[in-house]
C-alpha cells in the first residue's frame, strides 16, 4: 500500500501523523510512505530523517494525495485539502465530524473511507484520543493558569497561591481522560479543585487516588449553580462518543462567575460543553464573554508537537500497520477500527454521527 502523510495546514498545528521509525516499519513490510516536504519538521523530524528511514520526500500536498491509497493526518482535512480526497482512498485523522457538518458533508461527497481517531474503540476506551486528551487536560491548566493573570485579563490570581494567601479554585467538568489530568496537574500545583461527574463509580476511583486538595462531586444544575460564583478557573472536559458535547453551562449560568474568571473548554472540538464557545486558534485564542475569559483553542496539543506527535503515534501507529497490511479487509475482523468508521463510499457508518445530524445509518459491514 501507498502511505501518504501531508503536512498539517491547520493553523498553528506543527504535528506530524507518522514519525520516521514507523515509516522505517512500513517501508520494511513491503509498503511506500510518501511524506510531503517539511511535514515533520515543526516536531523536530527532519526530511533528511525520514529519507533515511526508506519514506520518500515529496514537494507538494497534491501529490501525495494523488498517489496515495490512505492518508493519514493529525487534524481534520482543511476546506483547501477537501478536493483532493477521492473516492475509495482512506483517511485516518481526526475528523470530529459532530462539531462540523461541512466537513462530513465534504467527506461524503468524496466517496472516502473516513476513520476517525476519536471514536475508535478498544474494550470501552478510546486509545487514540487519550493521548491527546492527557496533553489537553494539561495544558488546560497550564494555559488557564496563564489567563488568570491581571495582564491577560484575568482577576490576577495565582493558581497555587502563597503562604497567608488561599490558592485558585478550579471547576473540572467531567472526570474522564482530559478532566483527570487537569485535575491532577491544579492539584500538584496547589489549587483548590472540584471534580463534577454523573458516574459514581468514576467519581469513586478519582476520590480514592487524587490527593486531598482535590474534590468529587456529582453534577447537577444546583451544585453548579452554587460552585461558580466561587471558581476562578472552569475546565469543560465532557465528551460523548461521535457526538455533540451536551451543554452543561448556559450564558446566565455563567454570568454569575466573578470578572476576570477563566475558561477553558477542551470539549470545543465536539462544539464545547458551554454555551458561549466558540473555536479559537493558538494565534487568537481567547476571547471575553459575560466578562470571562474564554481559552478554546480547537488544536490544544498542537502547541507542544514534540511531545504530541510521539504521543499520538504511540498508539495510532499499530492500527496504521492493520490498515496498510490488510486494507478494506481489515473492518470484517477488527472491531477497534470498525468502529472509528465514520463514512464509507458516500455513506454514515457511525450512529452518533448520523443521528446528530439526523442523516441515515448505513451498517459499514453491509458496504465493504
Amino acid at each position: 500500500m501507498i502511505i501518504g502523510v501531508p503536512k498539517e495546514i491547520k493553523s498553528n498545528e506543527s504535528r506530524v501523523s507518522l514519525v520516521p521509525s514507523g515509516a522505517e516499519e512500513l517501508v520494511a513490510l513491503g509498503h511506500t510512505v510518501l511524506v510531503e516536504k517539511n511535514a515533520g519538521l515543526g516536531s523536530g523530524f527532519s526530511d533528511d530523517i525520514y529519507r533515511k528511514s526508506g519514506a520518500e520526500i515529496i514537494s507538494s500536498a497534491s501529490e501525495v494525495f494523488e498517489r496515495s491509497d490512505m492518508i493519514v493526518k493529525v487534524k481534520e482535512p482543511q476546506k483547501e485539502e477537501y478536493s483532493l480526497i477521492r473516492e475509495g482512498q482512506m483517511v485516518f485523522t481526526y475528523f470530529h465530524f459532530a462539531a462540523d457538518e461541512t466537513l462530513l458533508e465534504a467527506m461524503l461527497k468524496s466517496k472516502s473511507t473516513s476513520i476517525a481517531y476519536e471514536t475508535v474503540q478498544s474494550n470501552g476506551k478510546l486509545p487514540l484520543l487519550i493521548p491527546m486528551s492527557e496533553v489537553a487536560g494539561r495544558l488546560a491548566v497550564i494555559n488557564g493558569s496563564k489567563c488568570l493573570e491581571s495582564n491577560m485579563g484575568g482577576k490576577g490570581k495565582l493558581i497555587s497561591g502563597v503562604p497567608g494567601v488561599e490558592p485558585a479554585n478550579v471547576l473540572v467538568l467531567g472526570g474522564g481522560i482530559v478532566g483527570s489530568n487537569a485535575a491532577k496537574l491544579a492539584a500538584g500545583l496547589g489549587a483548590n479543585v472540584y471534580i463534577l461527574d454523573i458516574n459514581m463509580d468514576n467519581l469513586r476511583y478519582l476520590d480514592d487516588v487524587m490527593p486531598d486538595n482535590v474534590h468529587t462531586i456529582h453534577s447537577n444544575k444546583h451544585i453548579l449553580k452554587e460552585l461558580l460564583p466561587k471558581i476562578d478557573l472552569l475546565i469543560g472536559a465532557v465528551l460523548v462518543v461521535g457526538a455533540k458535547a451536551p451543554k452543561l453551562i448556559d450564558r446566565s449560568s455563567l454570568s454569575i462567575m466573578k470578572p476576570g474568571s477563566v475558561v477553558v473548554d477542551v470539549s470545543v472540538d465536539q462544539g464545547g460543553c458551554i454555551e458561549t464557545t466558540r473555536p479559537t486558534t493558538h494565534k487568537n485564542p481567547t476571547f471575553v464573554e459575560e466578562n470571562v475569559t474564554h481559552y478554546c483553542v480547537a488544536n490544544m496539543p498542537g502547541a507542544v508537537p514534540y511531545t504530541s506527535t510521539i504521543a499520538l503515534c504511540n498508539a495510532t501507529f499499530s492500527y496504521v500497520k492493520e490498515l496498510a497490511n490488510h486494507g478494506m479487509n481489515v473492518f470484517k475482523n477488527n472491531d477497534e477500527l470498525l468502529s472509528g468508521l465514520n463514512t464509507v463510499n458516500g455513506k454514515v457508518t457511525h450512529q452518533a454521527v448520523a443521528e446528530c445530524f439526523n442523516l441515515e445509518y448505513s451498517n459499514p459491514l453491509e458496504l465493504i
